[in-house]
């Protein structure tokens, strides 16, 4: 009797147990008991797709306010991995491949050659996985290769234009700026790496700009310091050391290069008393801000890095869930099927807060 009773206790706690894991009341999705499932917001669910992200690299300032922007919007709609191509393309190339064998919903590309995007492209069309390129945006016949290729950007002749204006301004607010009274703007030019594209049109639309308000220029030295600040300051130092006080303007394509130039200009006593140079930025990274707040930095352009990655990330994971993505789901304006352009704004130490 004390075996089948034994018996019938076992059977009893047994179903008590399986009744408690198994059943139609979710309580295995809610651990904790509090009435509440989990959120699986971020966590690579049906509902939020996977999208293999490669940055060109880490360090720069500006994509590291995209690389944040991104990762904020992905909240709720993708699991993001966000990787550092290490300003490598081979590197790059190896981290889509490793997107694919995971087989990711999605891909989103800050080419580090915009050259090499055809490649990538092909690659992701092969595995039928939808890419988003950001930033560096790939040749007109790349983009052309496949109806899943979107690019998210800003028009780099835009920021060049503005950057000139900015000078422009000055040269014509504050006579003085003209220092041998010659009536010919001396400037020098900072470029980001050679053959980018945003670096070749923002050096010929800001110099274009100039002429275009009817002030003759004259290039004293041009050299690449590769977005890079302390590259900026070397190459600076190095203008100083060859043309001095004959510089009247510095044009650098990145905010980075031209806090670079401002370090440099600092060690000959630029900025100290009546002693002044206007230096001119793209992209208004937060120390580019404070160094208009401060008066070193005569303006910049606002390259907006939250929308960038917002509409990046945004468009990725509509691709990726296969949805077809239009304004009223993205948010933005998409040009020709492909492009959704992000505008820039000329910012000062006036209109500094729309920069913050």
């Amino acid at each position: 009797m004390k075996k089948i009773t034994s018996v019938l206790l076992a059977s009893a706690l047994l179903g008590a147990a399986l009744a408690g894991c198994g059943g139609n009341n979710n309580k295995a999705a809610d651990p904790a008991n509090t009435g509440t499932a989990p959120n699986t917001a971020n966590s690579g669910s049906a509902e939020t797709p996977k999208v293999g992200v490669a940055i060109y690299k880490f360090d720069d300032t500006f994509m590291t306010g995209v690389r944040n922007a991104i990762d904020a919007a992905a909240k709720g709609i993708a699991t993001v991995d966000i990787v550092d191509s290490q300003n490598s393309q081979p590197t790059q190339n190896d981290k889509v491949d490793l997107f694919i064998t995971k087989k990711y919903n999605g891909m989103l590309i800050n080419p580090v050659d915009r050259t090499a995007a055809g490649v990538i492209i092909d690659k992701a069309k092969t595995a039928n996985i939808p890419v988003v390129f950001l930033n560096r945006e790939p040749l007109p016949e790349d983009m052309k290769k496949w109806d899943k290729v979107y690019y998210v950007g800003a028009k780099a002749e835009e920021s060049g234009t503005m950057s000139g204006q900015l000078i422009v301004d000055y040269w014509k607010a504050h006579p003085e700026a003209d220092k041998n009274g010659d009536g010919v703007l001396q400037y020098v030019m900072l470029k980001g790496e050679p053959g980018h594209q945003d670096a070749e049109l923002r050096t010929t639309y800001s110099i274009q700009a100039i002429e275009d308000a009817g002030i003759k220029v004259e290039k004293l030295a041009e050299d690449t310091a590769m977005w890079d600040r302390v590259k900026g300051q070397e190459k600076m130092a190095a203008f100083l050391g060859s043309h001095g006080d004959k510089i009247e303007a510095v044009l650098a394509n990145n905010d980075d290069m031209a806090l670079g130039a401002i370090e440099a200009l600092k060690a000959q006593g630029y900025f100290s008393g009546d002693k002044y140079m206007p230096v001119v930025g793209v992209d208004a990274t937060a120390p580019a801000v404070q160094a208009l707040q401060d008066g070193t930095m005569l303006g910049t352009v606002l390259n907006d890095a939250n929308n960038q990655g917002k509409a990046a990330i945004t468009l990725a994971a509509l691709l990726a869930k296969g949805e077809t993505p239009t304004k009223e789901n993205v948010g933005f304006d998409i040009t020709d099927n492909q492009f959704v352009w992000i505008s820039y704004k000329k910012i000062t130490k006036d209109n500094v807060a729309d920069a913050k």
